[in-house]
């Protein structure tokens, strides 16, 4: 989390104003480990978090860049200030496009637009990790009982042996990989007059694309040519494994992290006995509290 709003508020709205951008007024729209900032009335968004993300915020801008040159249903950097990362009073600041949200797109506009992302993310060459590093994570929490001390046995023991088969069952798949968003779910979907747009980029991997179609609605997946369902089903299964495995870490911010944390086990159990994948509290496309995934 940022760890003072204000303060970041405050390195917004003064890169902003060094770039010769009008700043009287700044309306905060969203708050994670990154802060989502509305600048007015030179209407730009800028993403402010703490210093020691400086390197994720300059890959992410740089590589948004690169997508919209590309004409990726991407949101875009400012075009008024240069796609770099700028370091103010302890912060790191990134601008970006203000799209204005519109309704009237379906879950077959989101699945189109996730293939012309993919589409794009082909022709970009640039240096990432292979998505088996976020299950690895996953897996070191789960092992190690100093980082999830109030993680039960029996759910170490399931957590651990669910991450291992669904990362083998994923990988002897034989699936083509390539650049992956890694988390475009309906969070990092916007509704806008230019389509869906997604955003977030900072958590970009390598993979199958069935990795990505895992955090999107089942619908999507249904409207992706070509998708392999079945891996879909085991990556939603090692998606809903790793998410609970971060919610056990005794550093997690997340809100209300130990229900959730317990909320992930018990779904996770429901899938891998056969039943439907839901990701308990994931941003659903029409705003309900939980999408099914099944």
């Amino acid at each position: 989390m940022v760890n003072d709003r204000n303060r970041a508020v405050a390195a917004a709205m003064e890169v902003a104003a060094a770039l010769d951008l009008a700043v009287t007024d700044a309306i905060v729209l969203h708050e994670s480990n990154r802060l989502a900032v509305r600048l007015l009335p030179c209407d730009v968004l800028a993403r402010v978090a703490v210093a020691r993300f400086r390197r994720s915020a300059e890959f992410e801008v740089g590589l948004a860049q690169r997508l919209a040159e590309a004409g990726a249903p991407a949101g875009a950097p400012e075009p008024r200030a240069a796609p770099v990362a700028y370091v103010r009073d302890g912060y790191v600041v990134t601008l970006w496009t203000y799209y204005e949200p519109a309704p009237g797109l379906t879950l077959a506009d989101y699945a189109h637009a996730l293939e012309r992302l993919h589409a794009c993310m082909r022709r970009i060459d640039t240096p990432t990790p292979h998505f088996t590093y976020r299950v690895s994570e996953a897996q070191r929490l789960v092992a190690d009982r100093a980082l999830t001390p109030a993680l039960a046995d029996a759910d170490r023991a399931f957590l651990s042996d669910t991450l291992q088969s669904r990362r083998q069952a994923v990988i002897a798949r034989g699936r083509p990989e390539q650049l992956l968003h890694c988390e475009p779910h309906p969070g990092n979907a916007l509704r806008t007059k230019q389509g869906v747009l997604f955003i977030d980029l900072e958590t970009c991997c390598r993979g199958p694309v069935e990795f990505d179609l895992a955090h999107a609605p089942e619908e999507v997946a249904a409207h992706y040519a070509g998708a392999d369902q079945p891996l879909i089903r085991d990556c939603r299964i090692l998606m809903l494994a790793m998410v609970a495995a971060w919610r056990w870490d005794r550093n997690d911010q997340f809100p209300n992290g130990a229900q959730a944390a317990r909320d992930y086990v018990s779904a996770l159990r429901v899938a891998v006995s056969g039943g439907p994948v839901v990701a308990p509290g994931l941003p659903a496309w029409d705003g309900s509290a939980a999408a099914p995934l099944r």
